[in-house]
């Protein structure tokens, strides 16, 4: 048999402790959070030190200030960390439940039975914090975490991981119930995305490009959590008021983050009470948008096609003004990523067509963008935002880390 290669000896590691970390209880799998969640804080000025590696690094390369931004780790995000660990020892631990159990007529039981996928690969670019926030929903779900983060972000994630393995052992689990790959080549993380003996899922966090290697390269089953060109519709029986100060929050609150906005919608009979105001509210955002809105708003640059459907992560938003519903729901459609979408109206008829007919993983009415996460949905650090339709969609808990076995039993049955 060929020797392995070094990334398949980290599949094979993980591999093999996926079928212990499948059967520890709710019990040790909490204290092994908590635990992590303390030397989280205890290690903050080690983790704070190793992420200047990173920032400095990332200055000299000339990294964009948003991006800088998403990298950064300071006392409050390493305290965030800790807390999303607790919070996610808190919740009910889904492995072990029965979703639906029924009886047959010869007399048969069967149940579904949810048991973890097993072996959870994930690839994601510059946010070190992610490093904790996907060990801690797959540990809570039973499954290893299997970590390929970014090279700007490095020297951060492995003091991330390091902690955290030190954290699993002192709860009596195998260390390896994390493995972080330390090659951030792009040879390394293709052949990352190829692991079949060894991964059970693969979910990548990040850019178009991407996405659009894992759907060149991989061959391990993925879901892919997408980029997201949200938009904010501005129907005609809006709240004014209210709608500048979702717009506002939905671009502005953190800008670099898939469910901030990325395009205003508006339609025609408010364009011209309301594209002013968002201007004045937007200060410091790059708007560029269609003839009409260049001619109500100066301030305003000409959009090209493609920044109507570019995720621009900074302070850039595209702006359209439509003349209905139908036409603001078609321009949303064609160019989403199909990750969130907004309308603010008072007009609740409107309102329902709009979330029936919007084709996006989440549709908000009256509310920012930024409330599609893990978190403020109640499940506890998300492990991704899907953007496709299989398996799961949306915010990724800890359900969505599950998968059903079927339990059937019997008393000495036989199919005639």
């Amino acid at each position: 048999m060929a020797e392995l290669s070094a990334m398949q000896q980290l599949g094979a590691r993980a591999k093999a402790s996926s079928r212990h970390l499948a059967s520890a209880s709710t019990a040790v799998k909490n204290e092994a959070l908590e635990a992590c969640a303390q030397l989280l804080v205890e290690r903050t000025e080690d983790l704070i030190a190793a992420n200047a590696v990173d920032i400095t690094r990332a200055e000299a390369e000339g990294v964009s200030p948003t991006l800088i931004e998403r990298l950064t780790l300071d006392e409050k995000r390493v305290s965030a960390m800790a807390a999303g660990l607790r919070q996610v020892a808190a919740l009910e631990d889904p492995i072990g439940s029965v979703p639906r159990g029924w009886v047959r007529p010869n007399g048969l039981r069967i149940n579904q039975v949810r048991v973890p996928l097993g072996v959870v690969a994930i690839i994601y670019e510059s946010r070190p914090n992610v490093t904790s926030d996907a060990f801690g929903l797959c540990l809570k779900s039973g499954n290893v975490a299997f970590l390929r983060g970014s090279g700007m972000a490095i020297s951060s994630n492995t003091a991330i991981a390091g902690v955290l393995r030190e954290g699993l052992v002192k709860a009596g689990l195998p260390a390896d119930a994390l493995v972080l790959v330390d090659d951030v080549s792009r040879e390394a993380a293709v052949e990352f995305m190829q692991l079949d003996r060894y991964v059970d899922c693969l979910i990548p966090r990040g850019g178009r490009s991407l996405i659009q290697s894992i759907l060149e390269n991989a061959t391990v089953p993925f879901v892919i959590d997408g980029d997201g060109n949200c938009h904010v519709y501005v129907d005609a029986a809006a709240d004014l008021v209210m709608a500048t100060n979702i717009v506002a929050n939905a671009k502005m609150q953190r800008p670099s983050v898939c469910n901030a906005a990325e395009s205003l919608v508006v339609h025609v009979d408010v364009a011209e009470r309301f594209i002013p105001r968002v201007v004045a509210a937007l200060e410091g955002v790059e708007l560029v948008g269609d003839p009409a809105s260049v001619a109500i708003s100066p301030q305003i640059g000409a959009a090209t096609e493609a920044d109507f459907a570019t995720e621009f992560l900074d302070y850039k938003m595209s702006v359209k003004v439509v003349g209905s519903l139908e036409e603001a729901i078609d321009h949303i459609n064609e160019t989403s990523s199909g990750h969130s979408e907004a309308i603010v109206t008072a007009d609740m008829a409107t309102a329902d067509r709009f979330v029936r007919d919007v084709d996006a993983a989440a549709c908000l009415v009256n509310a920012s963008t930024r409330f599609v996460d893990g978190e403020e949905f109640g499940f506890g650090a998300e492990i991704g935002i899907s953007t496709q339709k299989l398996h799961a969609r949306g915010p990724m808990g800890l359900e969505q880390l599950t998968t059903i076995k079927y339990i059937v039993r019997g008393d000495g049955h036989t199919r005639g």
